[in-house]
């Protein structure tokens, strides 16, 4: 009896074995580990790299976005593993990109890449000297609007990957273009209230075009430059109070405390005087409730559109009741524009954070930074 029991055991050991050997001959290859690409400060980017194809992954594509997105990007011949799931799969090194917001256009330039745009939804809206004599050149196509873009036109330039953004989810010419065959990928680097995390999306960029040693050498030089900048602020002596924005349509839009513009104010060493606001966008405030708090605030940034004192004068009489209207402390970065009009500090500011920080402190604390010449922030005419 204990004889047959044993043999029975040891039949169905064998079996179970035999079973197993087989589930494992037939399981597909399975991922291997890669290196995690050093992101510090970006929080909606996450870069994998197995050497011949890497992963990115994009949280936050859009705010409030309930996915995130995952890009594998691959080497030609590059194996693989069949357990990889991915949004969209794209050949590296590109040779031919459509972008769609301005902000791209430094990163394209920075990497020694900008002749490999072949599109771009509202080409007068870009400013950089560049990649307009490229535009003027005809190397650049005109591709419609970001919420419409001309699919015919795209089509037609097959470009290896188009980067998107989205405010909500919801484009169609997107799902157009990926059923024709033609790669979107979302970039979120508009989502990112910190400075330093804005322009780590250089490394998104480097990716795709197998750079990432000059996007990391070029990230750090400006972290560097940022951090040393953010440091200097902190010796002044005295902290000026600060207002923003300007009004539309009898709303007085500001950023909000938590927003990017926000916390440059406060790396400057700045009393921002809505800092304490939460938010990471625009708050939307009656003239009575902004001149009740910052009718005295030393110092007026970034008046909405408006570069001269007559213009707000103009506009509203309300501006003038505050001290840095009638002291001439108003700054405003929409008097730096392009050639066709394209406002710089839109397309530039996000890849040169160190070099608004590096602005703010001049006109705050102009003891710290005496000869330096501002690049985006100048004073209203």
């Amino acid at each position: 009896m204990n004889r047959i029991i044993l043999t029975l055991c040891l039949s169905l050991l064998v079996f179970f074995s035999g079973c197993k050997s087989e589930e494992k001959e037939k399981s597909p290859l399975l991922t291997r580990e890669g290196k995690e690409v050093e992101v510090k400060y970006a929080s909606g980017l996450k870069i994998m790299d197995f050497e011949d194809h890497m992963i990115i992954t994009v949280e936050n594509p859009w705010p409030n976005a309930d996915r995130s997105y995952r890009y594998l990007l691959a080497k030609e011949g590059a194996d693989v593993p069949q357990d990889i799931k991915f949004d969209a799969r794209i050949e590296i090194p590109v040779k031919n990109i459509v972008v769609t917001s301005t902000t791209h256009i430094p990163s394209l330039e920075i990497l020694n890449e900008e002749e490999s745009l072949v599109g771009f939804p509202g080409l007068d809206y870009i400013s950089s000297e560049k990649t307009r004599k490229l535009i003027s050149e005809g190397k650049v196509k005109e591709v419609g609007k970001n919420e419409a873009l001309n699919t015919e036109s795209l089509l037609a330039l097959q470009p290896d990957v188009v980067i998107g953004f989205s405010v909500d989810g919801s484009n169609k010419s997107f799902n157009t273009l990926q059923k024709s065959g033609i790669p979107v990928v979302f970039n979120a680097d508009w989502t990112e209230n910190s400075p330093l995390g804005k322009v780590e999306w250089i490394k998104f960029f480097g990716a795709f075009f197998g750079r990432m040693e000059a996007a990391n050498a070029f990230f750090k030089e400006v972290e560097q430059e940022y951090l040393e900048a953010k440091k200097l602020a902190e010796k002044a002596e005295e902290i000026p109070t600060v207002v923003a924005g300007a009004m539309y349509k009898d709303q007085w839009y500001l950023p909000a405390g938590n927003s990017w513009q926000a916390l440059f104010m406060e790396d400057a060493n700045a009393n921002y005087l809505f800092g304490q606001t939460e938010g990471t966008g625009s708050l939307s405030l009656s003239i009575e409730t902004v001149l009740a708090e910052a009718a005295h605030a030393d110092y007026w940034m970034g008046p909405s559109q408006f570069t001269a004192y007559e213009e707000l004068r103009k506009a509203s009489p309300h501006y003038t009741r505050f001290e840095a209207f009638k002291d001439k402390n108003i700054f405003t970065f929409a008097s730096e524009k392009g050639e066709t009009g394209g406002v710089i500090f839109y397309e530039l500011a996000p890849m040169r954070p160190d070099l608004v920080l590096k602005d703010l402190i001049s006109i705050f604390h102009p003891k710290l930074l005496p000869s330096y010449n501002t690049t985006f922030y100048k004073p209203l005419e």
